[in-house]
């Protein structure tokens, strides 16, 4: 079964692997996390019934997750060449159902129009096409700039949001330990997504347990909170990862059951 690296290192994993064959592969490059508090009652207005908030401590997060794209492709053909890698910039949180913790999807903005239209057809995930850039100078401190391209290249209405950034790692990789708030924040292995008409499912994906480090960064512009009335609070919690290699699975049905707008 092990036809890619990350499946070397499965005992971390919070439930088996599934049992057929992941169809996709990336990697996910030069990301930050940066995390904040946010009431409870925000997040759930929005989620699609049997899914609930997912809490630590009684607290929920939204997150804000820039990163680098990379070596995207379709098992078992390579990257295609100018679609494979490009910047993204998710703005998440975190949801369970039943026993499975999992990653809930506000926004996925993207440069890539050919990966916002895949994404958006055949994964029912909110993508949007931005313009965006990514770069490092000679210290590994990163820039990113992200700005939602106007409504005429959207699927529904949405407005602009912006984004901007710097950031870097401050500590060496370490694993989280479970149990611990980074490793909440962190350690997911599934995505829930909404294929309309109460078709609620569940994607699974794997990769080797996070490198993450301590992180600073500077937020210069952020309006990606304001589409859906968030209100995040307290200061934000930063994190770094240069990189990991993930595989993903086709979506697995939940039920079906009446979405609330």
């Amino acid at each position: 079964m092990v036809s890619h690296p990350s499946l070397n290192t499965v005992d971390h994993r919070p439930w088996p692997l599934p049992e057929r064959r992941w169809t996709w592969r990336q990697s996910w490059c030069h990301l930050l996390f940066a995390h904040w508090r946010v009431p409870a009652e925000e997040i759930a207005r929005y989620l699609p019934p049997p899914l609930e908030v997912d809490t630590f401590d009684g607290e929920a997060f939204v997150a804000l997750v820039p990163f680098q794209m990379h070596d995207v492709a379709l098992r078992p053909f390579p990257p295609v060449p100018g679609t494979a890698s490009f910047p993204e910039l998710n703005l998440r949180t975190y949801v369970r159902h039943g026993d499975r913790p999992g990653v809930w999807f506000f926004s996925l903005d993207a440069s890539n129009a050919l990966a916002v239209w895949a994404a958006r057809t055949f994964f029912h995930l909110p993508y949007y096409s931005a313009r965006m850039r990514l770069s490092a100078d000679e210290v590994a401190t990163y820039q990113f700039e992200s700005q939602r391209l106007p409504r005429r290249y959207y699927l529904k209405d949405q407005p602009q949001c912006r984004f901007r950034a710097q950031y870097r790692p401050t500590s060496a990789p370490r694993q989280a330990m479970p149990g611990t708030l980074e490793h909440f924040l962190t350690e997911r292995y599934c995505l829930y997504a909404d294929f309309g008409g109460g078709d609620v499912r569940r994607l699974e994906v794997h990769h080797k347990p996070w490198p993450l480090c301590d992180a600073e960064a500077e937020l210069h512009e952020n309006s990606m909170f304001q589409p859906w009335r968030l209100t995040p609070y307290g200061a934000p919690i930063f994190h770094f990862a240069d990189r990991v290699d993930v595989v993903t699975w086709p979506a697995d049905r939940l039920h079906s059951a009446a979405l609330h707008p």
